[in-house]
């Protein structure tokens, strides 16, 4: 067993730094302006550490199992089990830091929960990827198998109390391999961070450990006080109702945050509410992965004629950031107004599945009838249980189109899911309307219908299919200007994310920047250039409505001239918040760093710290986690 431990482990750190040094080569053109002695040295710590975990099942009962076949034969089994492990995460990580410009993380583990969805993306959009990806690891295995099976020879001491002390030195190695340090906090990936750029940061761990780390980190769900520095909750709360100019009602249930929001618009207010007249709709349209590089009007490519001509006719949010980079971050923000934390997003937590604060919760008891339409499986990423848990009644997905236009990976197509949208407006035209309309066409791998758009380059790809969805965006309001729900409804336009974020810098923002469009009858035109974040359109939605309501949002109502200038993200493990040009982030056991951030990506260092910010942003870090954990982000009406 010994000669197998040995062997593996020679095995693991040559396979391991060769890996690193492959993505280093790759990634050269960022990580040349660092130096490359902490990289390795670091990713050495890191590997130890690893090698440390996968060995000591084995080495641990090896003073008294060694020379053993039975043992040599389950041993055999386990290095080549870990050695797998080790092999798909190190061949996924190219693509997958491609993709999130990161090593394989917590989400690698999510999309896992949802094989048949991936496996299709995979196969469609990176098939040549996962042929070769799958054949190397293979012959990797096949090279494992033969590497471990042969018999060894016995090394270790036959006599009890030379057994016990091989026993307590393997314990001793193999506790400092895993802990990393002498310290007295074991190692994690910020002891090993040593620059600004985030991916670079991720280059010194594996990815075998990138994934284990965030599994691990699940267990307080990713608490943002043990991570940024604690603060008390009076001081959080303080603080966090000060920034969004909250004046919180007086109540017997403790929620922190909750405010009456009178609107500047009035004609509809509730105060002012005819009973012959009725609500507004509010329609969210959520577009999949469609950041400002994509949008013309905002700088980015020529590929939006349709939501360029939009932009002309509504309020255009020039400057609206987005709090994450996944579906889920959008949609909690925009549904519910729920900032990001470092833990996952509350449509897929435990505690935010009944009783937490929607749109659909507060508008359902004014008469609204609420709907989720979805072009997909609404219950990937656990998207209906949290709807129809917080008061959205109508789910409509994929198994609600019965004969789509187009089918693809992901679901119906666009122009599916806005036929739908249609239909749902359409029908009982007196009852007012909540509809959150989640699109999935501007996906990998990039399938569409033939026939709308005249693909330039190769077809699938992320610039046709963001022509297609723009085509989309045109057809169905040239439809809804046409319709007599137009003068009724107010229709909002945001991006979930952009399609990949990445970049040299701890905050990327300039892929965190996204289009935001509110237009409908009655909204004002204009273009807007302050900076806001997508936390702020349903408090704004709320206005444009004339709807007076309590509600624990601490997103600003834009209606008014002195709000926004500020925007909050969660970025993997970094949180940053922007207020005028000075970006603030926050990351885990380590000093916050503050830069000026000139658009499009321009960080420029400051010469000295702004203290008061920094602990803006770490109470607003902070806030969305003490929130979900002690149930405040409620209504009065679903408080236990």
């Amino acid at each position: 067993m010994y000669a197998q431990i040995l062997t593996f482990s020679i095995a693991l750190i040559l396979i391991l730094t060769l890996s690193r040094m492959g993505l280093v080569i790759w990634q050269w053109h960022r990580v040349r302006q660092y130096a490359l002695s902490p990289l390795f040295i670091g990713g050495l710590r890191i590997d130890l550490s690893t090698l440390g975990i996968l060995i000591a099942p084995v080495a641990l009962f090896a003073p008294w199992l060694d020379g053993n076949a039975i043992a040599q034969s389950l041993t055999t089994f386990w290095f080549c089990l870990v050695s797998l492990l080790v092999l798909i995460t190190e061949v996924a990580s190219a693509q997958f830091i491609m993709e999130y410009d990161t090593r394989p993380n917590r989400l690698f583990v999510d999309y896992l929960k949802h094989p048949q969805e991936v496996l299709g993306m995979l196969w469609k959009g990176f098939k040549a990827v996962l042929i070769v990806g799958t054949i190397s690891v293979a012959l990797l295995m096949y090279g494992a198998y033969q590497l471990f099976k042969s018999p060894s020879p016995s090394w270790g001491s036959t006599t009890f109390i030379w057994q016990v002390v091989e026993f307590l030195v393997s314990a001793a190695i193999i506790t400092l391999m895993i802990r990393g340090t002498l310290q007295h906090r074991p190692i994690n990936p910020s002891t090993v961070a040593y620059c600004g750029d985030s991916m670079v940061n991720t280059l010194p761990l594996n990815s075998l450990y990138s994934v284990y780390y965030a599994i691990y980190s699940i267990k307080n769900e990713r608490s943002a006080r043990d991570a940024y520095v604690n603060m008390n909750d009076e001081e959080v709360i303080k603080l966090v109702n000060q920034a969004a100019s909250i004046t919180p009602i007086a109540n017997d249930l403790h929620i922190p945050s909750l405010r009456l929001q009178v609107p500047t618009s009035v004609e509809n207010s509730l105060s002012e509410q005819k009973t012959t007249q009725r609500y507004k709709n509010i329609v969210l349209i959520v577009q999949e992965s469609l950041g400002a590089q994509y949008i013309g009007s905002l700088g980015g490519q020529n590929l939006s004629p349709c939501f360029d001509r939009l932009m002309q006719e509504g309020w255009a949010f020039k400057r609206c950031y987005a709090t994450g980079t996944r579906s889920v971050r959008g949609l909690e923000a925009v549904s519910s107004g729920f900032p990001p934390t470092l833990s996952d997003a509350v449509l897929r937590l435990n505690k935010s599945q009944s009783r937490f604060f929607t749109l659909a919760q507060l508008l359902n008891p004014l008469g609204y009838r609420s709907s989720f339409i979805y072009g997909g499986e609404s219950h990937f990423d656990n998207m209906r249980s949290f709807f129809l848990g917080n008061g959205f009644k109508e789910i409509y997905d994929r198994a609600s189109f019965s004969q789509p236009v187009f089918e693809g990976t992901w679901g119906v197509s666009d122009e599916d899911m806005f036929a739908k949208l249609h239909e749902v407006l359409m029908d009982d035209l007196e009852t007012p309307k909540l509809s959150l309309a989640f699109t999935v066409t501007n996906h990998t791998p990039w399938e569409y219908p033939k026939g709308r758009i005249t693909p330039i380059g190769e077809e699938a790809s992320v610039e046709n299919s963001v022509r297609y969805v723009d085509w989309c965006i045109g057809e169905f309001f040239e439809k809804a200007k046409q319709s007599p729900y137009w003068k009724d409804t107010l229709f909002l336009v945001v991006a979930d994310h952009d399609s990949r974020v990445w970049g040299q810098s701890l905050v990327p923002l300039k892929h965190f920047h996204i289009p935001a469009l509110i237009l409908g009858g009655g909204v004002p035109v204009k273009q807007d250039d302050r900076i806001m974040s997508q936390l702020d359109l349903p408090v704004t939605l709320l206005s444009l409505a004339g709807i007076q309501a309590e509600h624990p949002m601490i997103g600003q109502d834009l209606t008014l001239a002195m709000s926004g200038g500020r925007a909050m993200m969660q970025y993997n493990d970094n949180y940053g918040y922007l207020k005028g040009d000075i970006l603030t982030v926050l990351q885990p056991l380590l000093p916050a760093q503050q830069v000026i951030y000139t658009a499009p990506e321009t960080y420029t260092p400051v010469q000295s710290m702004d203290e008061t910010l920094i602990t803006l942003a770490r109470a607003h870090a902070i806030w969305p986690s003490m929130m979900y954990d002690k149930g405040w982000y409620t209504l009065p009406s679903l408080h236990h």
